[in-house]
């Protein structure tokens, strides 16, 4: 698109999109308990209506993305900006659990087609050249709406109740919506059908290991964990095996032949995983370790997305004059660092001790994030767009569902009642340092092509 009004305002309808999408999660985590209260429903039973959202945006993100690349990205972005936001009117007017936990089932279907496609319609905005420009904004409106959604979610639960948490995702998704129409541009369209069985398996892949992951973290029967492991690893086989075969297959599994691509999912696959650990552990082990206020854990939270928030902009554009490969390098290094001083702290350090470890992560995650995603995207054919944005939006959310499970698996191998409460905090820590350093080792092999 020519530089001026028009890009902007398609920068506009993308940003409201992904702002949405991401505050929807953290803003319904922090009403979970008012709406357990208001419904009268266990907290237990509670956790499903984050968990239908994020199992629907998993199971869907493929098939969405693979339908984005045979009818265009707008048209799809659009489709999902209507079901995200008449989903979340149904979310506001829940009379019951079960209406809100299928309202929030359509939000995730909504979502996924908000998120699947974001990389492929930044590189339809941005020219080749300012590509790295565009992911790197698109990383900092995630960063900044994970640091504020709690915020904002306090704010409006001040002023009146739950529901207005959906609902004020309906005027926003109206004006994305209208901004979409109007300023998207047109992409081409690759004309094959869209395989509804490839999409049947790769939803129940993606759906049996999420229930597989989440098993393990909260100690459901052996039997039913491994039988859900099994089945995903079974029904996955036969989902690539089977996109081998097509001359059109939903997911391009010749784009993993490329050292590039692969080595790049694998350090993202990674490093989300390392990010999840510490998002759900720091929380309580501030919290319970450190005998911080809930108020203190939330302002040293903040540190991490709002370093990331600051530096993506500036590793984007640094993404396009130099190598992705020696900026992940750096960003990761800094990453794993900042987890290992993290969990060496003193037993009773300073506020100022602990935000600088939180921006040494939050920084050298936002080096590697958007270098990271413009290398994946340019390794694909533009055609191949929204595929690749599936690929790499389902790379984050299993990240964030392995950091999240291992985790409670993690917790679970500590005696609390015996003053555990620590070393598991740490333990979580140190994983997710390990997982850093794991993707810093892969994603530095890339420089080698």
């Amino acid at each position: 698109m020519p530089a001026g009004l028009p890009r902007l305002l398609a920068v506009a309808t993308i940003t409201i999109g992904l702002t949405m999408s991401v505050l929807s999660n953290s803003m319904t985590n922090l009403a979970l308990p008012y709406i357990a209260h208001d419904l009268n429903i266990t907290a237990e039973s509670s956790i499903w209506i984050v968990n239908a959202s994020q199992i629907a945006l998993m199971v869907c993100l493929l098939p969405v993305a693979a339908l984005a690349d045979i009818v265009g990205y707008r048209h799809v972005y659009r489709i999902g900006l209507a079901l995200f936001c008449l989903a979340s009117l149904g979310c506001a007017l829940a009379p019951s659990l079960p209406w809100l936990i299928a309202a929030r089932a359509f939000q995730g279907l909504g979502g996924s087609a908000i998120m699947a496609i974001q990389p492929a319609l930044v590189r339809s905005i941005y020219p080749r050249a300012q590509l790295g420009r565009g992911l790197g904004f698109n990383t900092t409106v995630v960063a900044t709406s994970l640091a504020a959604g709690p915020s904002i979610g306090a704010a409006l639960l001040s002023i009146t109740s739950w529901p207005i948490l959906f609902a004020v995702y309906v005027p926003l998704g109206v004006i994305s919506f209208i901004l979409a129409e109007r300023y998207l541009p047109h992409t081409s369209h690759t004309h094959r059908p869209f395989d509804f069985l490839s999409a049947i398996m790769s939803g129940l892949t993606f759906g049996l290991l999420i229930f597989g992951i989440d098993g393990i973290g909260h100690g459901h029967e052996r039997w039913l964990v491994v039988s859900e492991l099994v089945g995903a690893v079974v029904l996955g086989t036969l989902f690539v095996w089977r996109q081998t075969r097509l001359a059109n297959p939903m997911m391009p599994v010749e784009i993993f032949r490329r050292p590039i691509f692969s080595l790049s999912i694998s350090a993202a696959t990674c490093t989300f995983t390392a990010q999840g650990l510490a998002f759900v552990s720091l929380p309580f082990f501030f919290h319970t370790v450190l005998g911080r206020s809930a108020t203190d854990t939330g302002i040293l939270l903040s540190a991490w997305p709002l370093a990331l928030a600051g530096m993506a902009p500036i590793a984007g554009r640094l993404a396009d004059r130099h190598h992705a490969g020696l900026l992940g390098a750096i960003g990761l290094t800094s990453m794993t660092a900042g987890l290992v001083l993290t969990a060496l702290l003193p037993p009773d350090p300073s506020t100022a001790n602990i935000m600088w470890r939180l921006v040494l992560c939050g920084a050298g995650f936002g080096i590697f994030a958007a270098p990271n995603n413009r290398l994946m995207m340019n390794a694909v054919p533009r055609e191949r767009s929204g595929s690749a944005g599936g690929i790499i939006a389902s790379a984050r959310t299993l990240g964030q569902t392995m950091g999240a499970a291992l985790v409670a698996l993690v917790f679970g191998l500590f005696d609390f009642s015996s003053g555990g409460a620590a070393d598991a905090a740490r333990a979580a820590i140190w994983l997710g340092a390990g997982f850093a350093a794991a993707a810093l080792v892969i994603g530095s092999l890339r420089l080698r092509h």
